[in-house]
């Protein structure tokens, strides 16, 4: 995941602007009784939702004070030179908070996959994936190069739901080998119609950086149904092969 800069916001989609919210919050006092204020609102929501994922403490007022100094062509009150110590000051407070975040869920995916593994229905792998078998498939078992039809809900320690083809409404569709290493060998040790709970190693998962919302060295946990194999994609009729006479 890239960390964005402070200082060099980019232009945005006005359509990503808005985005569901789990949980009652304080409702905003924003009046947009305009265009001009909707369209203002909704390029403030993203970028103040890139800055809050991003773990930034910012002084909204003076925030505030150099957008309108920027729009109003005022001479800025920072030179060159301060911005980029405020650069490097903003490098070093996200570098720290990515470090106290990995050593957080390292140590908290630790002390969990331990006491997890220990429950007799946990089997752990070689690897060190966790998986629990909750409904056992009959049909066939898909290699890595095969491509998948799959019902799932990811989750972190903590229960915040990440990602779910089950919200989505319909399975999603997978290259084996395309996908984290936890669910590359997950897949390949289930049967058609088998449904397992995994948990996944930040190791087998998204490691030191994280994506998204799933912080620095998470430990994943899937609900996963395996629906399908795919059949291989034949040539359309009438393609021909082209061979190639050396």
């Amino acid at each position: 995941m890239k960390t964005p800069l402070l200082f060099a916001v980019p232009v945005v989609l006005l359509s990503a602007a808005v985005s569901a919210q789990d949980g009652a919050k304080e409702k905003s006092t924003a009046v947009l009784d305009t265009d001009m204020a909707k369209i203002s609102y909704a390029i403030g929501m993203k970028i103040g939702g890139d800055m809050k994922k991003a773990g930034l403490d910012l002084d909204v007022a003076m925030f505030s004070a150099a957008i309108e100094d920027m729009l109003k062509d005022r001479e800025p009150a920072m030179t060159r030179e301060q911005i980029g110590e405020a650069q490097q000051l903003l490098g070093e407070q996200l570098a720290a908070k990515r470090a106290a975040q990995q050593e957080k869920g390292k140590a908290e995916g630790a002390e969990f996959l331990k006491t997890n593994g220990a429950r007799p229905e946990v089997k752990t792998t070689a690897s060190g994936l966790q998986y629990e078998v909750l409904t056992e498939g009959t049909g066939p078992m898909p290699k890595a190069t095969d491509t998948v039809s799959v019902h799932y809900k990811g989750s972190l320690l903590d229960g915040t739901v990440f990602d779910s083809s089950y919200d989505r409404g319909e399975p999603a569709n997978f290259k084996v080998n395309g996908l984290i290493p936890g669910w590359v060998e997950a897949l390949q040790l289930m049967k058609v119609g088998s449904k397992y709970k995994l948990y996944i190693p930040s190791e087998l998962g998204y490691g030191e950086r994280g994506v998204g919302e799933i912080p620095p060295n998470a430990t994943l946990v899937f609900e996963m149904e395996l629906l399908e194999i795919k059949a291989p994609e034949k040539p359309a009729e009438g393609d021909a092969q082209t061979i190639t006479i050396q």
